[in-house]
């Protein structure tokens, strides 16, 4: 009996120390929460769990910078207008273009939709271009289209041309017998203005959440090219890469942080490639409407101004974006988590989706810097597979690459805006589906997913949801 009760008392004593759960029979130990892992971005996160968890700005921002926070919050959402209009300091949208707003793409500073025929498009677009000689050039441009498809145009104005989708059911099946099912678009452009674009390179995408860009932007290049291993020198079958881009400002190649193919190296141009090619409107780094010859009626359209979005305003968009901050994570010590947090490891998901960066030097706030974050992405190119490939080479990255995708505030997008559409495109319906899309370098880590149990799969799902 006292020999019974001492056994009884050690095995009380794992379970506080080592956080055990008896499973079947067996003690198996819970994985261990690591002090602080909720703060995704160190003291600058915040907790909120509401439909406006993507919108607020970082803490300790002084009235003035809460002003300038504000004023670049009210332009993100405004609708432009065409020119000439009464409210001159909104006026100059298009003339052709894809959305009238900022926030028409980025509802509240959340992800787009997936396009839908018949319908607008709700934060996609369709890049083209013509294959390139090399590997590290921009894509170039389609005569008479230029190198976005805008499908939306003001009156009198021609659009250029109309996407379409259809999709391919694809049949699946887990190791334990569980089925699954997935849906591969297939795109269609219809009613070209302007000569045919049935031969030339296309990419569909669609509008990213927004947080914890101005954290992105203050990462030193070392801290993104550490994770690099272009020719796979430790054999983990992962060989990530930057891609390296044309900065319009200094006009030199540099490390690409932003966008689905890393394709912007500063998140200024970013904003500025946004204002431009979704909304027709000039900037001070692309002073000239997108109106590729023979688009006359484009041509002569009256503007709204030189620059139609002046510097003030961009400066304040600039200072929004780079201040909206990253919501905590939550639920980070339950059980189900901590284990798919030990199996997202253990799939070496965390090889491309990494964490542990550390902030440099900051030309908006120094509040942004040295800032240890957890991004869940290495900001690197990595081949992702045939099965998501666009076939579209943007300077070094081909069209099987793309950028890793940051996993903060992933399992907030239902909440912000309604859906859990997910990948550049949004063909993955839920958070499992963009798992099963994975390949190339990916592959051998969704394999793994497809031959884990329910219950597991379920825990890994929980911990991404956590993010």
């Amino acid at each position: 009996m006292i020999e019974q009760k001492v056994i009884i008392l050690f095995l009380g004593i794992l379970f506080l120390v080592t956080g055990c759960s008896k499973d079947e029979g067996t003690y198996q130990a819970i994985p261990m929460y690591e002090e602080g892992e909720e703060f995704s971005s160190g003291n600058l996160g915040v907790f909120s769990t509401s439909s406006n968890a993507f919108g607020f700005e970082i803490p300790g921002l002084t009235f003035q910078e809460q002003s300038q926070f504000a004023t670049g919050n009210s332009l993100f959402n405004q609708s432009w207008v065409s020119a000439p209009a009464s409210t001159t300091a909104r006026d100059g949208l298009g003339p052709t273009f894809n959305a009238r707003a900022c926030a028409s793409c980025h509802f509240k500073d959340g992800r787009g939709r997936p396009l839908v025929t018949g319908q607008n498009s709700g934060g996609f677009l369709m890049r083209v271009s013509l294959p390139n000689a090399s590997e590290i050039e921009a894509p170039i441009a389609v005569p008479g289209y230029g190198t976005q498809i805008q499908d939306r145009s003001n009156q009198t104005i021609p659009f250029e041309a109309k996407v379409e989708v259809s999709y391919q059911t694809i049949l699946g099946t887990y190791a334990d017998g569980t089925m699954y099912e997935l849906r591969k678009p297939r795109y269609t452009i219809t009613n070209e203005q302007f000569g045919s674009l049935s031969n030339v390179q296309t990419s569909p995408r669609i509008g990213q959440q927004t947080i914890g860009l101005g954290l992105i932007s203050a990462l030193p290049n070392s801290e993104i090219l550490k994770f690099e291993d272009e020719f796979d020198s430790n054999n983990d079958g992962i060989s990530g890469r930057a891609n390296y881009v044309l900065n319009e400002e200094t006009q030199q190649l540099e490390v690409g942080r932003y966008g689905w193919k890393a394709n912007a190296p500063t998140l200024k141009q970013q904003i500025e490639l946004a204002f431009h090619g979704d909304m027709g409107l000039t900037t001070s780094m692309f002073p000239e409407n997108d109106c590729p010859s023979p688009q006359l009626d484009c041509q002569n359209a009256p503007n709204g101004g030189e620059p139609e979005v002046t510097d003030t305003q961009l400066s304040r968009v600039l200072f929004y974006q780079s201040t909206l901050a990253v919501p905590n994570r939550r639920n980070v010590q339950e059980e189900s988590v901590l284990r798919g947090k030990q199996l997202f490891n253990t799939m070496n998901c965390i090889s491309c989706h990494a964490i542990n960066q550390v902030t440099g030097s900051s030309e908006i706030l120094p509040a942004l810097e040295n800032v240890t974050i957890r991004p869940y992405s290495d900001f690197l190119l990595h081949d992702m597979g045939e099965d998501l490939a666009d076939n579209r080479p943007d300077f070094k990255a081909n069209g099987r690459e793309w950028r890793t995708q940051p996993l903060w505030g992933l399992g907030l997008i239902s909440t912000v805006n309604n859906h859990t559409f997910l990948l550049h495109d949004g063909r993955a319906r839920n958070i499992e589906e963009a798992i099963l899309w994975h390949g190339g370098e990916a592959e051998n880590s969704k394999d793994q997913f497809i031959n884990l149990s329910a219950e597991e799969r379920q825990q890994v799902l929980d911990f991404l949801n956590s993010l």
